[in-house]
């Protein structure tokens, strides 16, 4: 329960609105390319992807390497095998259709028109061939064809496959209520199951059935069989009703019960609550699962100070994050993407004490903070003045045998420092950096540095850093014992 807890108690809403996306985007490309073949071919590669998470998550390292290339290669044959089935899918007139749009198969084909034409040319013993597409693009497959754009009647079918006109020989294709092509030139089966009496229409709407989700009528003029073609199956039809539900079925006309509108209502409801599933599956997968502890030293930034005031000291100036999150995302966290800031907002003069919290820490998304060293820093806060200060050199040492220090003089006396009010008030001298006098063997001159301590104070514009000095060494005099008189 408790890691129940800490699990949502986790959840950010980046993550949730990062679920709502990634899913939609996901339910989409199900309803644009639903029944394609692409479609097909991506629930493939998914299930690859599945397998080489699991591969990885046991230590399979060939078997995961050997599974994630063949996914990248899938990956790459399906937009160069079935680029045009995309490109008719995403060549729509709005944006609206990719959006949000739900494609549907042409509902209004006049099924009962057709199937009556069928029977009534295999009654006359007229050839005829007809094609309803699917999904699919058949640009690639068929040619030749004649534009129709001709609305559906039973009169204008058996004219056109009237043995006398030009174009009977060919396919019509109907889409809607329209005959669009006629005339149209179909590959050739080359299966060798199909029966010897299969003459070219038939071998041409097995040909087109193999290769696309389209569906393929044959008439033969010769026994008068009407024959339909669907994937891999070629089958004789008897009667007309069995020949209407398989055309209302391939093109979606809906029932007078409604239930082909109910099942894709449910079809799709399972396919929004399958995309949100899988979506989470990953999120939870790559952030939250395989958990990896790491350590980052990261610097502090000091935010929102009060620009009247400056940092005259800190307690430290990086903190140590230990970090958790899947081993995926420890690998490409880069030390820039973690970030320390803390808010000085609030903060007064003198010595302030702040509490880190998760607030002050920025981290990429699906990692987590398990904690932080130190948890609280110190910021002393002061007014910055300026203040003249004398300057005196730090001697050190003794002179060796007689000699002495007789004359030293600073070129410059004084110095102007700046540092915080509360520092400057108590402190009277600024001390040159130490001189070692046992090593002045005779006069000369000394260029010194100015210690300045605290660290935080500095030299005011216009004053020097460096100081010279000059020293006269000369020999100590030793006093005469008086005679006797």
């Amino acid at each position: 329960m408790d890691k129940l807890f800490y699990f949502f108690s986790t959840i950010r809403w980046q993550d949730i609105a990062d679920i709502a996306l990634s899913s939609y985007i996901l339910f989409r490309l199900y309803a644009l390319f639903k029944g394609t073949n692409v479609f097909r071919i991506v629930i493939g590669i998914a299930a690859l992807w599945f397998f080489q998470r699991i591969s990885s998550s046991l230590g399979l390292i060939v078997t995961s390497w050997a599974i994630q290339g063949i996914t990248a290669l899938a990956a790459l044959i399906i937009i160069v095998v079935f680029r045009n089935e995309i490109r008719s899918v995403l060549q729509v007139k709005n944006l609206r259709a990719i959006l949000w749009g739900f494609p549907r198969k042409v509902a209004d084909t006049p099924a009962e028109i057709i199937v009556d034409s069928a029977f009534e040319m295999a009654r006359r013993r007229m050839g005829g061939l007809m094609v309803f597409p699917g999904k699919e693009d058949l640009g690639e497959l068929i040619h030749s064809g004649i534009p129709w754009q001709g609305r559906i009647s039973q009169e204008m079918i058996l004219s056109i496959f009237w043995p006398d006109n030009p174009v009977h020989d060919g396919a019509a294709v109907i889409e809607g209520d329209l005959i669009t092509e006629v005339g149209v030139l179909l590959p050739l089966s080359h299966r060798k199951d199909l029966p010897s009496h299969y003459g070219t229409r038939h071998r041409a709407a097995a040909g087109l059935a193999e290769n696309t989700d389209a569906l393929a009528i044959a008439v033969s003029e010769e026994v008068g069989n009407v024959t339909v073609a669907q994937g891999s199956r070629v089958r004789v039809i008897r009667s007309k009703e069995q020949l209407s539900q398989i055309l209302q079925e391939h093109c979606g006309v809906p029932s007078s019960s409604g239930k082909l509108i109910k099942t894709q209502h449910v079809q799709l409801g399972i396919a929004a609550l399958v995309s949100i599933l899988f979506v989470s599956g990953i999120l939870i997968s790559f952030t939250r699962g395989l958990d990896t502890l790491v350590t980052f030293e990261v610097p502090v930034e000091y935010m929102n100070r009060n620009p009247q005031m400056e940092i005259v000291e800190t307690s430290v100036n990086t903190v140590r994050l230990n970090l958790i999150g899947s081993g995926a995302l420890i690998k490409t966290t880069r030390p820039d993407q973690v970030q320390m800031k803390l808010d000085l907002s609030k903060a007064t003069l003198g010595k302030n004490t702040f509490t880190i919290t998760q607030d002050s820490i920025s981290l990429p998304p699906g990692i987590q903070l398990k904690n932080i060293i130190p948890e609280t820093i110190d910021v002393t806060l002061d007014i910055p003045i300026k203040k003249e200060l004398p300057i005196q050199i730090d001697w050190a040492g003794k002179l060796p045998g007689d000699l002495l220090i007789k004359e030293a003089n600073l070129e410059s006396k004084t110095v102007e420092v700046i540092g915080g009010k509360q520092v400057l008030e108590n402190i009277s001298t600024i001390y040159t950096e130490r001189v070692a006098v046992d090593k002045l063997k005779q006069s000369g001159a000394l260029t010194l540095n100015l210690v300045l301590n605290p660290p935080s104070l500095k030299i005011a514009p216009g004053s020097r850093e460096r100081v010279t000095v000059n020293y006269v060494i000369g020999r100590r005099e030793i006093d005469q014992p008086q005679g006797r008189s």
